[in-house]
C-alpha cells in the first residue's frame, strides 16, 4: 500500500501551532509527514520548549515518500517576513501564513499529497493585514471553487456535523433551507462512505426548535423545511432519522448504532464535542476535492512557547487524516 503523504500547516506562528507540531513530531507515524512552514521558526520554538528536532528540508515535487521518524521533521520551507516571538502577533507574517495554506491545498489538488492538517490561525491579525479571511473552511472552499462544504467534528466514536456555522443565532432560521439541508446531508453521506467506509450511513438530524418544534407549537421550521428535506433524501436512499429533539439526540440510547449527528447551528453541537474531548477533537472539512483535518482549538497565545501545550488535538487530526487516506 502506498505511503500517505500528509501536509501540516502550523497556522499562526506566534501561537501554539508550532509547539504542538513539534510535540507531534516526537512520535512515530505511519505516513510521510511534511510541514509547510519556516524552518527557522521550528528550530527556535523547539529550543524554547526544550524538545529536540532534526529538520530535513524537502520539496513537494519530490516523489520519494518516507515514513515519519520520531524527532525528525521534513519541511517544505516558506520563509516568514519577520522573526516570530511566541505569544506576540506580528502582522508582517500574515501573508506567509496564507502562502503555507495555499501551497498545501494546491499540492493536495495536484495529487502530490493526500491530505492536509491545519493548525490554528488568528483571524484578526490576518484581516488587520488586509486579508479578507473568515476561516480555513471558507478559504479552502474558495480556493477549490466549491460551493458547499460541511464542518464535521470527530471525537472518539462520535461524528457530528453542522448545517450553519459561524453566523449570529438570529440569522440561523433564515439560513436553513431545503436546498441547503439537501446539500449538507448529501455531502455528509457521501464523505462518510468515502473516508470512513460506511456503506449505508445512519444519520441523526436535530430539529431547530426546542423539542423539535413540538408539532408546530414551538416553531414551524421542522414542518416546513427540515422534514420535507429529509423525506426527499430518504426517497433517494439516505438513512436519515429526524428531526429529533436536540436535548436528547446525544443520549446513549438515541446515539446507538448512529454514524453521525447533524445539528442546525454551532452551539447545538460544539458544547457536546468539547465536553467529551476538548483535547482530542478533530475538525474535518467535507465537500472539498481533498481531505482536510484540523485541530479543534485556537492559537492560545498565552501559553505559546511555554512547553505546557497538549498536542492531543494535533495528533488526533494527523491520525484521522492517516486513517481516512487508508
Amino acid at each position: 500500500m502506498k505511503l500517505s503523504r500528509i501536509l501540516i500547516t502550523p497556522g499562526e506562528p506566534a501561537g501554539i501551532g508550532p509547539d504542538v507540531l513539534i510535540q507531534a513530531a516526537q512520535r512515530s507515524w505511519n505516513a510521510d509527514l511534511i510541514a509547510i512552514t519556516d524552518p527557522a521558526l521550528i528550530n527556535k520554538r523547539a529550543r524554547e520548549i526544550n524538545l529536540p528536532i532534526q529538520i530535513v528540508e524537502c520539496d513537494l515535487t519530490q516523489s520519494d515518500r518516507q515514513p515519519h521518524q520520531p524527532g525528525k521533521l521534513r519541511i517544505h520551507p516558506v520563509k516568514f517576513a519577520d522573526i516570530t516571538v511566541a505569544g506576540k502577533l506580528n502582522i508582517k507574517n500574515a501573508y506567509a501564513v496564507l502562502d503555507c495554506l495555499q501551497i498545501a491545498a494546491n499540492a493536495c489538488m495536484e495529487k502530490t499529497a493526500d491530505a492536509m492538517v491545519t493548525g490554528p490561525v488568528h483571524k484578526a491579525i490576518m484581516n488587520n493585514a488586509g486579508i479578507a479571511f473568515t476561516g480555513h473552511t471558507e478559504y479552502l472552499a474558495q480556493l477549490a471553487e466549491v460551493k458547499q462544504t460541511v464542518m464535521l467534528f470527530v471525537v472518539d466514536q462520535l461524528k457530528a456535523a453542522l448545517v450553519t456555522t459561524h453566523i449570529p443565532l438570529q440569522k440561523v432560521s433564515a439560513a436553513i433551507t431545503v436546498e441547503k439541508l439537501t446539500d449538507v446531508l448529501t455531502i455528509l453521506n457521501n464523505d462518510l462512505k468515502k473516508y470512513f467506509h460506511e456503506t449505508a450511513p445512519r444519520i441523526l438530524v436535530a430539529g431547530l426548535n426546542p423539542h423539535a418544534g413540538e408539532s408546530g407549537h414551538l416553531g414551524s421550521e421542522e414542518i416546513n423545511i427540515i422534514s420535507p428535506a429529509l423525506e426527499k433524501l430518504r426517497k433517494e436512499g439516505l438513512k436519515l432519522e429526524g428531526p429529533l429533539p436536540a436535548d436528547t439526540i446525544f443520549t446513549p440510547a438515541v446515539l446507538q448504532d448512529a454514524d453521525a449527528v447533524v445539528g442546525m447551528y454551532h452551539d447545538q453541537i460544539l458544547p457536546v464535542i468539547k465536553y467529551i474531548g476538548f483535547d482530542r477533537a478533530v475538525n474535518m472539512t467535507l465537500g472539498l476535492p481533498f481531505l482536510r483535518t484540523s485541530v479543534d482549538h485556537g492559537t492560545a497565545l498565552d501559553i505559546a512557547g511555554s512547553g505546557t501545550t497538549n498536542p492531543g488535538s494535533m495528533c488526533a487530526a494527523i491520525q484521522t487524516a492517516i486513517n481516512c487516506c487508508a
